[in-house]
Protein backbone atom coordinates (compact mmCIF):
# COMPACT_ATOMS: atom_id res chain seq x y z
CA UNK A 1 0.00 0.00 0.00
CA UNK A 2 2.77 2.70 0.81
CA UNK A 3 4.73 1.23 -1.97
CA UNK A 4 1.49 2.43 -4.77
CA UNK A 5 1.30 5.52 -2.80
CA UNK A 6 4.73 6.76 -3.29
CA UNK A 7 4.37 5.55 -6.99
CA UNK A 8 0.84 7.42 -7.74
CA UNK A 9 2.70 10.51 -6.00
CA UNK A 10 5.29 10.06 -8.56
CA UNK A 11 3.72 9.63 -11.17
CA UNK A 12 1.38 13.00 -9.91
CA UNK A 13 4.78 14.82 -9.61
CA UNK A 14 6.35 13.74 -12.94
CA UNK A 15 2.97 14.86 -14.67
CA UNK A 16 3.21 18.22 -13.79
CA UNK A 17 6.92 18.06 -15.01
CA UNK A 18 5.67 17.32 -18.30
CA UNK A 19 2.98 19.46 -18.25
CA UNK A 20 5.60 22.75 -17.17
CA UNK A 21 8.31 21.20 -20.16
CA UNK A 22 5.33 21.93 -22.62
CA UNK A 23 4.72 25.43 -21.77
CA UNK A 24 8.57 25.87 -21.34
CA UNK A 25 8.97 24.27 -25.09
CA UNK A 26 6.87 26.71 -26.65
CA UNK A 27 8.34 29.42 -24.44
CA UNK A 28 11.83 27.60 -26.00
CA UNK A 29 13.10 27.03 -22.63
CA UNK A 30 14.73 23.38 -23.30
CA UNK A 31 17.69 23.38 -21.13
CA UNK A 32 15.19 24.97 -17.91
CA UNK A 33 12.62 22.51 -18.84
CA UNK A 34 14.90 19.67 -18.97
CA UNK A 35 15.82 20.40 -15.43
CA UNK A 36 12.78 20.22 -14.30
CA UNK A 37 11.65 16.96 -15.25
CA UNK A 38 14.92 16.18 -14.00
CA UNK A 39 14.64 17.38 -10.77
CA UNK A 40 10.94 16.08 -10.72
CA UNK A 41 12.38 12.51 -11.04
CA UNK A 42 15.31 12.23 -8.42
CA UNK A 43 14.56 14.71 -5.95
CA UNK A 44 11.55 12.40 -4.69
CA UNK A 45 13.76 9.30 -4.78
CA UNK A 46 16.23 11.16 -2.60
CA UNK A 47 14.75 12.59 -0.16
CA UNK A 48 16.78 11.23 2.85
CA UNK A 49 19.34 13.08 4.94
CA UNK A 50 22.21 14.12 4.02
CA UNK A 51 25.45 12.32 5.46
CA UNK A 52 26.77 15.92 6.36
CA UNK A 53 26.15 19.73 6.25
CA UNK A 54 28.78 21.56 4.71
CA UNK A 55 32.39 19.78 6.54
CA UNK A 56 29.90 19.38 10.10
CA UNK A 57 28.26 15.56 10.44
CA UNK A 58 24.95 15.26 11.34
CA UNK A 59 24.32 14.04 15.09
CA UNK A 60 23.96 10.31 15.71
CA UNK A 61 22.74 8.11 18.22
CA UNK A 62 24.84 5.16 16.32
CA UNK A 63 27.72 5.47 18.81
CA UNK A 64 25.60 5.21 22.02
CA UNK A 65 23.00 2.19 20.43
CA UNK A 66 26.92 -0.04 19.91
CA UNK A 67 27.56 0.13 23.85
CA UNK A 68 24.11 -0.48 24.80
CA UNK A 69 22.30 -2.43 22.64
CA UNK A 70 24.34 -5.75 23.98
CA UNK A 71 23.21 -5.34 27.17
CA UNK A 72 19.25 -5.60 26.15
CA UNK A 73 18.15 -9.03 25.79
CA UNK A 74 15.25 -10.90 24.89
CA UNK A 75 13.34 -12.89 27.43
CA UNK A 76 10.95 -16.39 26.23
CA UNK A 77 8.64 -17.20 29.60
CA UNK A 78 6.94 -20.72 29.28
CA UNK A 79 3.75 -21.69 31.42
CA UNK A 80 1.81 -24.69 31.98
CA UNK A 81 -1.76 -25.13 33.00
CA UNK A 82 -3.45 -27.86 33.58
CA UNK A 83 -7.73 -26.92 32.57
CA UNK A 84 -10.91 -29.61 32.51
CA UNK A 85 -12.91 -29.38 28.99
CA UNK A 86 -16.21 -29.82 30.02
CA UNK A 87 -17.23 -32.10 27.16
CA UNK A 88 -14.06 -33.99 26.98
CA UNK A 89 -14.75 -34.88 31.00
CA UNK A 90 -18.23 -36.11 29.80
CA UNK A 91 -16.87 -38.49 27.30
CA UNK A 92 -14.55 -39.62 29.82
CA UNK A 93 -17.22 -40.25 32.36
CA UNK A 94 -19.94 -41.92 29.58
CA UNK A 95 -16.77 -44.42 28.43
CA UNK A 96 -15.92 -44.72 32.35
CA UNK A 97 -12.31 -43.40 31.06
CA UNK A 98 -9.91 -42.18 33.84
CA UNK A 99 -10.51 -38.40 34.41
CA UNK A 100 -7.49 -36.30 33.60
CA UNK A 101 -6.69 -32.14 33.26
CA UNK A 102 -5.61 -31.03 29.94
CA UNK A 103 -2.26 -29.41 29.33
CA UNK A 104 -2.45 -26.19 28.03
CA UNK A 105 0.78 -24.18 27.62
CA UNK A 106 1.03 -20.38 26.91
CA UNK A 107 4.10 -18.20 26.00
CA UNK A 108 5.23 -14.61 26.04
CA UNK A 109 7.75 -12.70 24.99
CA UNK A 110 9.05 -9.30 26.10
CA UNK A 111 12.54 -7.65 26.75
CA UNK A 112 15.03 -7.41 29.50
CA UNK A 113 18.35 -4.97 30.84
CA UNK A 114 21.90 -6.83 32.05
CA UNK A 115 22.48 -4.71 34.88
CA UNK A 116 25.59 -6.86 36.26
CA UNK A 117 27.80 -8.51 33.84
CA UNK A 118 29.91 -10.24 36.70
CA UNK A 119 27.40 -12.32 38.62
CA UNK A 120 24.63 -11.81 35.56
CA UNK A 121 21.67 -10.19 37.26
CA UNK A 122 18.78 -9.03 34.73
CA UNK A 123 16.07 -6.61 35.03
CA UNK A 124 13.22 -6.74 33.29
CA UNK A 125 9.31 -6.50 34.61
CA UNK A 126 6.96 -8.68 36.76
CA UNK A 127 4.36 -9.01 33.76
CA UNK A 128 6.87 -10.41 31.91
CA UNK A 129 7.95 -13.53 33.88
CA UNK A 130 5.08 -14.09 36.44
CA UNK A 131 3.61 -17.41 36.56
CA UNK A 132 6.32 -18.85 34.77
CA UNK A 133 7.59 -22.52 34.77
CA UNK A 134 10.68 -21.84 32.53
CA UNK A 135 12.51 -18.29 31.40
CA UNK A 136 15.03 -18.05 28.54
CA UNK A 137 17.32 -15.01 27.74
CA UNK A 138 18.53 -14.31 23.89
CA UNK A 139 21.83 -12.24 23.68
CA UNK A 140 22.45 -9.67 21.32
CA UNK A 141 24.89 -12.22 19.84
CA UNK A 142 22.47 -15.02 19.43
CA UNK A 143 23.72 -16.83 22.43
CA UNK A 144 20.49 -18.29 24.48
CA UNK A 145 20.63 -19.42 28.07
CA UNK A 146 18.00 -20.95 30.89
CA UNK A 147 17.28 -17.94 33.41
CA UNK A 148 16.74 -18.57 37.62
CA UNK A 149 13.82 -15.97 39.05
CA UNK A 150 15.66 -14.10 41.99
CA UNK A 151 12.50 -12.09 42.60
CA UNK A 152 9.76 -10.42 41.17
CA UNK A 153 7.30 -7.88 42.89
CA UNK A 154 4.06 -7.36 42.04
CA UNK A 155 3.64 -3.79 43.15
CA UNK A 156 6.27 -2.11 41.27
CA UNK A 157 6.40 -4.31 38.37
CA UNK A 158 9.81 -5.55 39.11
CA UNK A 159 11.55 -8.35 38.79
CA UNK A 160 15.05 -9.94 38.59
CA UNK A 161 16.22 -12.98 36.52
CA UNK A 162 20.12 -14.65 36.67
CA UNK A 163 21.92 -16.09 34.36
CA UNK A 164 25.31 -17.82 34.15
CA UNK A 165 27.31 -16.63 31.16
CA UNK A 166 30.80 -15.11 30.10
CA UNK A 167 31.37 -12.30 28.20
CA UNK A 168 28.43 -9.86 29.01
CA UNK A 169 27.65 -6.35 28.77
CA UNK A 170 25.75 -4.40 31.70
CA UNK A 171 24.21 -0.83 31.55
CA UNK A 172 25.35 1.59 34.51
CA UNK A 173 22.03 2.78 36.50
CA UNK A 174 22.16 7.03 36.31
CA UNK A 175 20.50 8.73 38.96
CA UNK A 176 16.89 8.99 37.27
CA UNK A 177 16.20 11.66 40.23
CA UNK A 178 17.97 14.08 37.71
CA UNK A 179 16.29 13.57 35.00
CA UNK A 180 14.44 16.85 33.73
CA UNK A 181 10.97 17.50 31.58
CA UNK A 182 12.23 17.81 27.98
CA UNK A 183 15.63 15.53 28.26
CA UNK A 184 16.04 13.19 25.50
CA UNK A 185 15.59 9.57 26.12
CA UNK A 186 16.04 6.46 23.90
CA UNK A 187 13.54 3.25 24.13
CA UNK A 188 15.95 0.12 23.88
CA UNK A 189 13.91 -3.52 23.41
CA UNK A 190 14.19 -7.03 22.53
CA UNK A 191 10.99 -7.70 21.41
CA UNK A 192 9.53 -11.28 19.60
CA UNK A 193 13.34 -12.06 18.37
CA UNK A 194 13.95 -9.49 16.01
CA UNK A 195 17.06 -8.28 17.67
CA UNK A 196 16.70 -4.49 18.66
CA UNK A 197 14.41 -1.78 18.41
CA UNK A 198 15.01 1.96 19.09
CA UNK A 199 12.66 4.96 19.63
CA UNK A 200 14.01 7.87 20.78
CA UNK A 201 11.90 11.29 22.15
CA UNK A 202 12.07 13.17 25.48
CA UNK A 203 10.96 12.69 28.64
CA UNK A 204 7.35 14.60 28.75
CA UNK A 205 6.51 13.82 32.78
CA UNK A 206 8.13 12.79 35.52
CA UNK A 207 6.36 11.14 38.74
CA UNK A 208 2.96 9.93 37.08
CA UNK A 209 0.81 8.55 39.43
CA UNK A 210 -3.13 7.50 39.44
CA UNK A 211 -2.85 5.39 36.35
CA UNK A 212 -5.34 2.39 36.33
CA UNK A 213 -4.67 -0.84 37.02
CA UNK A 214 -1.06 -0.92 38.15
CA UNK A 215 0.32 -0.86 41.71
CA UNK A 216 2.68 1.48 43.36
CA UNK A 217 3.40 4.23 40.89
CA UNK A 218 6.16 6.38 40.18
CA UNK A 219 6.51 6.61 36.11
CA UNK A 220 8.57 8.19 33.68
CA UNK A 221 6.45 9.36 30.89
CA UNK A 222 7.77 10.01 27.53
CA UNK A 223 6.52 10.15 24.18
CA UNK A 224 9.71 7.05 23.15
CA UNK A 225 7.33 4.84 21.23
CA UNK A 226 7.22 1.54 23.79
CA UNK A 227 5.76 -0.98 21.41
CA UNK A 228 4.51 -4.52 22.47
CA UNK A 229 7.61 -6.68 23.40
CA UNK A 230 9.48 -3.89 24.94
CA UNK A 231 7.92 -4.33 28.27
CA UNK A 232 11.62 -4.76 30.47
CA UNK A 233 13.48 -2.87 27.95
CA UNK A 234 16.14 -0.38 28.35
CA UNK A 235 15.04 3.47 28.45
CA UNK A 236 18.40 5.49 28.34
CA UNK A 237 20.07 9.18 28.57
CA UNK A 238 22.53 10.72 26.10
CA UNK A 239 25.24 9.16 27.98
CA UNK A 240 23.78 5.56 27.42
CA UNK A 241 23.24 5.10 31.04
CA UNK A 242 19.51 3.62 32.12
CA UNK A 243 17.35 5.59 33.53
CA UNK A 244 13.91 3.54 33.18
CA UNK A 245 12.59 0.17 32.67
CA UNK A 246 10.15 0.45 29.92
CA UNK A 247 6.83 -0.91 31.24
CA UNK A 248 3.61 0.27 30.16
CA UNK A 249 1.97 2.35 27.70
CA UNK A 250 -1.47 4.37 27.88
CA UNK A 251 -3.45 3.18 24.65
CA UNK A 252 -7.40 3.75 24.27
CA UNK A 253 -7.76 1.65 20.74
CA UNK A 254 -4.67 -0.62 21.46
CA UNK A 255 -1.85 0.97 19.35
CA UNK A 256 0.86 3.21 20.81
CA UNK A 257 -0.14 7.03 21.00
CA UNK A 258 2.92 8.22 22.00
CA UNK A 259 2.52 8.11 25.97
CA UNK A 260 4.53 5.54 27.44
CA UNK A 261 5.65 4.76 31.00
CA UNK A 262 9.18 3.69 32.62
CA UNK A 263 9.94 2.77 36.17
CA UNK A 264 12.92 4.93 37.27
CA UNK A 265 16.17 3.65 37.60
CA UNK A 266 16.19 4.47 41.17
CA UNK A 267 13.57 2.73 42.22
CA UNK A 268 13.91 0.24 40.16
CA UNK A 269 17.08 -0.50 41.84
CA UNK A 270 16.18 -0.34 45.23
CA UNK A 271 13.58 -3.12 44.26
CA UNK A 272 16.46 -4.94 42.85
CA UNK A 273 18.45 -4.97 45.75
CA UNK A 274 15.70 -6.25 48.05
CA UNK A 275 14.91 -8.66 45.56
CA UNK A 276 18.75 -10.13 45.94
CA UNK A 277 18.89 -9.84 49.00
CA UNK A 278 15.27 -11.06 50.52
CA UNK A 279 14.08 -12.81 47.36
CA UNK A 280 10.92 -10.29 48.14
CA UNK A 281 10.36 -6.57 48.70
CA UNK A 282 9.77 -5.71 52.10
CA UNK A 283 7.54 -3.02 52.61
CA UNK A 284 6.80 -0.99 55.85
CA UNK A 285 3.31 1.19 56.86
CA UNK A 286 3.07 4.52 58.68
CA UNK A 287 0.23 2.23 60.15
CA UNK A 288 -2.57 4.90 60.18
CA UNK A 289 -5.86 5.07 58.27
CA UNK A 290 -6.49 7.76 55.95
CA UNK A 291 -9.13 9.57 53.83
CA UNK A 292 -9.76 12.38 50.90
CA UNK A 293 -10.68 15.48 52.25
CA UNK A 294 -14.11 16.04 51.29
CA UNK A 295 -16.12 19.73 51.32
CA UNK A 296 -17.81 18.27 54.06
CA UNK A 297 -14.93 17.34 55.74
CA UNK A 298 -13.36 20.85 54.91
CA UNK A 299 -15.80 22.55 56.79
CA UNK A 300 -15.89 20.23 59.91
CA UNK A 301 -12.11 20.77 60.29
CA UNK A 302 -12.58 24.17 59.47
CA UNK A 303 -9.64 23.72 56.73
CA UNK A 304 -9.37 25.84 53.35
CA UNK A 305 -7.40 23.98 51.52
CA UNK A 306 -8.51 20.20 49.56
CA UNK A 307 -5.32 18.72 49.13
CA UNK A 308 -4.15 16.36 51.62
CA UNK A 309 -5.19 12.88 53.36
CA UNK A 310 -7.09 13.21 56.90
CA UNK A 311 -6.20 10.27 59.41
CA UNK A 312 -9.10 8.67 60.37
CA UNK A 313 -7.01 6.07 62.84
CA UNK A 314 -4.00 5.39 64.29
CA UNK A 315 -2.62 2.19 65.31
CA UNK A 316 -0.87 1.32 68.70
CA UNK A 317 3.17 1.29 68.79
CA UNK A 318 3.08 2.53 64.78
CA UNK A 319 5.69 5.19 63.32
CA UNK A 320 2.72 7.13 63.27
CA UNK A 321 1.89 7.11 66.99
CA UNK A 322 5.50 7.16 67.39
CA UNK A 323 5.66 10.62 65.35
CA UNK A 324 2.70 11.74 67.60
CA UNK A 325 0.61 11.96 64.99
CA UNK A 326 -3.28 11.13 65.59
CA UNK A 327 -7.09 11.03 64.57
CA UNK A 328 -7.85 14.33 62.90
CA UNK A 329 -4.64 15.43 61.80
CA UNK A 330 -4.15 15.93 57.74
CA UNK A 331 -0.99 15.03 56.26
CA UNK A 332 -0.26 17.18 53.36
CA UNK A 333 3.54 16.20 52.58
CA UNK A 334 5.61 12.86 53.15
CA UNK A 335 9.30 13.75 52.55
CA UNK A 336 8.88 17.00 50.34
CA UNK A 337 6.73 15.62 47.93
CA UNK A 338 3.11 16.74 48.27
CA UNK A 339 0.02 14.18 49.07
CA UNK A 340 -3.00 15.54 46.91
CA UNK A 341 -5.23 12.44 47.67
CA UNK A 342 -5.42 8.57 49.31
CA UNK A 343 -4.31 7.07 46.32
CA UNK A 344 -1.17 9.16 46.43
CA UNK A 345 -0.92 8.66 50.16
CA UNK A 346 -0.87 5.25 49.33
CA UNK A 347 1.09 5.42 46.80
CA UNK A 348 4.16 7.23 48.53
CA UNK A 349 3.93 4.79 51.90
CA UNK A 350 4.15 2.00 49.76
CA UNK A 351 7.72 3.14 48.04
CA UNK A 352 9.11 4.30 51.36
CA UNK A 353 12.10 2.30 51.95
CA UNK A 354 12.44 0.45 55.46
CA UNK A 355 14.77 1.53 58.11
CA UNK A 356 14.96 5.32 57.01
CA UNK A 357 13.40 8.50 58.33
CA UNK A 358 9.83 10.25 57.10
CA UNK A 359 9.50 13.72 57.06
CA UNK A 360 5.79 14.48 57.60
CA UNK A 361 4.21 17.99 57.26
CA UNK A 362 0.51 17.93 58.46
CA UNK A 363 -1.91 20.05 59.77
CA UNK A 364 -3.53 20.46 63.28
CA UNK A 365 -5.83 22.89 64.13
CA UNK A 366 -5.32 24.86 61.22
CA UNK A 367 -1.72 24.96 62.60
CA UNK A 368 1.41 23.65 60.17
CA UNK A 369 3.16 21.22 61.90
CA UNK A 370 6.04 18.81 61.14
CA UNK A 371 7.11 15.91 62.83
CA UNK A 372 9.63 12.84 61.76
CA UNK A 373 9.56 8.86 62.36
CA UNK A 374 11.08 5.86 60.56
CA UNK A 375 9.69 2.71 59.61
CA UNK A 376 11.06 -0.53 60.58
CA UNK A 377 11.79 -4.25 60.22
CA UNK A 378 9.00 -4.56 62.74
CA UNK A 379 6.55 -2.42 61.01
CA UNK A 380 6.26 -3.96 57.87
CA UNK A 381 2.56 -4.26 56.59
CA UNK A 382 3.30 -7.58 54.54
CA UNK A 383 5.35 -10.35 54.91
CA UNK A 384 6.22 -13.86 53.34
CA UNK A 385 5.01 -16.80 55.76
CA UNK A 386 8.24 -18.47 55.57
CA UNK A 387 9.56 -15.82 57.34
CA UNK A 388 7.54 -16.95 60.72
CA UNK A 389 7.51 -20.80 60.13
CA UNK A 390 8.60 -23.15 57.40
CA UNK A 391 5.11 -24.69 56.99
CA UNK A 392 3.72 -21.31 55.96
CA UNK A 393 5.97 -20.82 52.96
CA UNK A 394 3.89 -20.22 49.98
CA UNK A 395 1.78 -17.50 51.70
CA UNK A 396 1.71 -13.81 51.70
CA UNK A 397 0.55 -12.68 55.31
CA UNK A 398 -0.99 -8.69 55.74
CA UNK A 399 -2.14 -6.56 58.32
CA UNK A 400 -6.05 -6.56 58.54
CA UNK A 401 -7.04 -3.32 56.17
CA UNK A 402 -8.72 -0.85 58.70
CA UNK A 403 -12.60 -0.75 57.39
CA UNK A 404 -12.45 -4.38 58.20
CA UNK A 405 -11.04 -4.31 62.14
CA UNK A 406 -14.39 -3.14 63.84
CA UNK A 407 -15.99 -6.65 62.58
CA UNK A 408 -13.16 -8.58 62.95
CA UNK A 409 -9.49 -8.78 64.47
CA UNK A 410 -6.60 -11.12 63.00
CA UNK A 411 -3.91 -11.34 59.97
CA UNK A 412 -4.80 -11.64 57.03
CA UNK A 413 -3.88 -14.54 54.76
CA UNK A 414 -3.58 -12.47 51.58
CA UNK A 415 -2.52 -14.76 48.69
CA UNK A 416 -1.23 -18.92 49.34
CA UNK A 417 0.24 -20.64 46.26
CA UNK A 418 -1.14 -23.56 44.81
CA UNK A 419 0.57 -26.63 45.79
CA UNK A 420 2.67 -25.04 49.17
CA UNK A 421 3.24 -26.95 52.41
CA UNK A 422 0.44 -23.77 53.16
CA UNK A 423 -1.72 -24.96 50.75
CA UNK A 424 -1.67 -28.97 51.50
CA UNK A 425 -2.15 -28.02 55.27
CA UNK A 426 -5.89 -26.41 53.99
CA UNK A 427 -4.28 -22.68 54.33
CA UNK A 428 -6.76 -20.46 51.56
CA UNK A 429 -6.40 -16.79 50.32
CA UNK A 430 -9.05 -14.74 52.84
CA UNK A 431 -8.39 -16.88 55.90
CA UNK A 432 -8.06 -14.61 59.08
CA UNK A 433 -5.49 -16.08 61.92
CA UNK A 434 -7.21 -14.42 65.09
CA UNK A 435 -5.18 -16.11 67.80
CA UNK A 436 -1.29 -18.22 67.68
CA UNK A 437 -0.80 -20.12 70.75
CA UNK A 438 -4.46 -19.43 72.42
CA UNK A 439 -3.26 -15.55 72.26
CA UNK A 440 -5.13 -13.40 70.36
CA UNK A 441 -3.43 -11.38 67.73
CA UNK A 442 -4.69 -7.89 65.70
CA UNK A 443 -1.33 -7.01 63.67
CA UNK A 444 1.61 -8.96 61.93
CA UNK A 445 3.95 -7.18 64.99
CA UNK A 446 1.73 -9.32 67.41
CA UNK A 447 2.00 -12.11 65.33
CA UNK A 448 5.98 -12.39 64.86
CA UNK A 449 6.31 -11.52 68.40
CA UNK A 450 4.40 -14.68 69.51
CA UNK A 451 5.82 -17.05 66.95
CA UNK A 452 9.01 -16.33 67.63
CA UNK A 453 8.44 -16.83 71.35
CA UNK A 454 6.97 -20.60 70.46
CA UNK A 455 8.30 -21.70 67.52
CA UNK A 456 7.89 -25.74 68.22
CA UNK A 457 4.33 -26.45 66.95
CA UNK A 458 2.66 -23.43 67.13
CA UNK A 459 -1.50 -23.76 67.07
CA UNK A 460 -3.28 -21.60 64.77
CA UNK A 461 -6.75 -20.44 65.02
CA UNK A 462 -8.12 -19.86 61.66
CA UNK A 463 -11.73 -17.68 60.89
CA UNK A 464 -13.08 -18.69 57.34
CA UNK A 465 -16.74 -18.02 56.13
CA UNK A 466 -18.08 -17.62 59.87
CA UNK A 467 -16.60 -20.34 61.18
CA UNK A 468 -13.16 -21.52 63.31
CA UNK A 469 -10.38 -23.96 62.90
CA UNK A 470 -7.58 -25.11 64.61
CA UNK A 471 -4.10 -25.71 62.81
CA UNK A 472 -1.07 -27.22 64.48
CA UNK A 473 1.76 -26.38 62.23
CA UNK A 474 4.09 -29.44 62.66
Amino acid sequence: MIVGELSNDKNLFLGIGLIGLKQMIKKKQYIIALFVVFMSITGFSRAALPAAVGNQSLPSLAPILEQVTPAVVNINTRSVHYVRNSRSEFYRWFYGLPSAPQERVSQSLGSGVIVDAERGYILTNHHVVNGADDISVVLHDGRTYNAELIGSDDGTDVAVIKIEADNLTALSLADSRQLKVGDFVVAVGNPFGLGQTVTSGIVSALGRTSLSGLGYQNFIQTDASINPGNSGGALINLNGALVGINTAIFSPSGGNVGIGFAIPSTLAQRMMNQLIEYGEVRRGSLGVSVQNITEQLARAFDVKQKHGVIITAVDPDSPAERAGLRSGDIIVELNGDKINNQQQFKNFEGLLPLNSAVLIDYLRDNQSLKTATEITESDRNELGGHELHPLLKGTTLRNLPFKYRQQYQGVLVDKVVRGSAAWQMGLRAGDLISAVNKQDIATLKQMTETMHNNKNAPLLNIYRNGRNYLLVLE
